[in-house]
């Protein structure tokens, strides 16, 4: 099992929770990025920069991705890809993205967006606030443990730490 972090988008209270839990689980947590940022040096966390580009780091978590590991994303279309991997997506807001309402919810997605660039509709997401912190939390560790449940006992009993670090991908680079 691990954590991918779509997390260019993804607000710093999430990623934070993320971080506390790789590290209190010992599970690793890789941050996919187009730009760089912060990470706890930590041998269960590290960073991938992917190169800047429409969907370069969805890309990159797709290619990578395994059934049983968790991904944090806002990114709807991302997650009908990484459900479809057999990975469980969750968003910063405590959403889970399963089978069942993926599809749904990209549809929905993409109907937004038709009426957003018609000009029949206007915003974007509410700000994060608190509740939307204690849901995602709430949210991370039940799938968490669930998932630890699921995974073999040999990949438990496998799992090892990385060195804390970054790496900056160029095209073609698998990581």
């Amino acid at each position: 099992m691990k954590i991918w972090v779509d997390a260019d988008a993804c607000p710093r209270e999430a990623k934070d929770l993320v971080f506390r839990a790789a590290i209190r689980l010992k599970i690793p947590a890789t941050l996919v990025a187009n730009s760089p940022m912060r990470i706890p040096r930590s041998p269960w966390i590290t960073l991938d920069r992917a190169p800047s580009g429409f969907n370069e780091a969805d890309d990159y978590i797709v290619e990578r991705v395994s059934s049983g590991d968790l991904v944090v994303t806002a990114d709807i279309p991302l997650a009908a890809r990484i459900v479809d991997r057999g990975a469980v997506g969750i968003d910063p807001r405590g959403q889970v993205f399963t089978e069942d309402n993926v599809k749904a919810r990209l549809a929905t997605r993409n109907l937004l967006a038709e009426l957003r660039e018609s000009g029949l509709s206007g915003g974007g997401p509410l700000p994060y606030r608190s509740k939307d912190k204690s849901a995602f939390a709430s949210t991370l560790d039940f799938q968490l443990t669930k998932l630890a449940r699921l995974a073999p006992r040999t990949e438990q009993a496998s799992a090892q730490p990385t060195s804390s670090h970054e790496r900056e991908l160029g095209n073609g680079d698998k990581g």
